[in-house]
């Protein structure tokens, strides 16, 4: 589904990103781990077009993107949940859902029923403000906020930062849930490996901006752990 190449980018001075590749099947379900630094949210970021890259791929069913537009790539079926939620405070639940409509390809003015389903809350909410809800509530606001182009593949940074056990719980058997019910391919960025392998099939660790490392998470072991993800 999503193939990236010798991806390059850089902060200033400094080289985030250094050949990095991966390559993301569709259906797949995919942590993307490594300490701080290392260039974990760099990588989301440039894939949704956030920031820009020097150099190197991002094909996204058969479509090189890594020079398009961000607002070109919603539309083609990428959503995504930034770290630190990013919702809009002073807008309502409902508005702050709306706001992902018009990047629908098939252009429904229509919140899709299932975010009531997954997050019943949030129907529950939609006339209140989205700065008064809850860390755990104005999470579930942001994923069903990506929710409503119906993507193909849904990007979430650091999706349980911050916020508490129970809600945590819950939102990991969602994303399972998006992943295995509706088929959504899922790149989670994670730095908590209790909560990675409860939710994805495969890892991805990076080191200094590269891709180090990667297999079926029932083959993550302790030499790894230590060597790249341990503080």
């Amino acid at each position: 589904m999503i193939e990236i190449n010798k991806l390059n980018q850089y902060y200033g001075q400094s080289h985030t990103l250094r050949d990095l590749s991966l390559n993301v099947d569709g259906g797949e379900c995919i942590a993307v781990m490594g300490r701080n630094g290392v260039g974990k949210t760099t990588l989301v970021e440039s894939m949704m077009g956030l920031l820009p890259v020097a150099s190197g791929s991002i094909n996204f069913q058969g479509v090189d993107i890594a020079f398009r537009s961000a607002e070109s790539r919603a539309p083609m079926g990428i959503g995504y949940v930034p770290q630190g939620r990013r919702i809009f405070p002073l807008l309502s639940v409902e508005e702050n859902l709306r706001i992902g409509l018009p990047a629908r390809s098939d252009k429904s003015t229509v919140i899709p029923a299932f975010i009531y389903e997954l997050f019943p809350v949030l129907k529950d909410m939609l006339e209140r403000r989205g700065g008064d809800l809850s860390g755990g509530q104005q999470q579930q606001l942001a994923i069903g906020r990506a929710l409503v182009i119906n993507p193909k593949l849904l990007l979430l940074d650091e999706p349980t930062e911050g916020i508490q056990p129970n809600v945590i719980i819950e939102i990991c058997d969602i994303i399972r849930k998006l992943n295995t019910e509706r088929g959504m391919t899922v790149i989670l960025v994670e730095q908590k490996l209790p909560i990675a392998r409860r939710v994805a099939d495969k890892y991805v660790i990076l080191d200094r901006g590269t891709n180090v490392h990667s297999g079926l998470m029932a083959e993550l072991d302790d030499k790894l752990i230590k060597q790249y993800l341990t503080v």
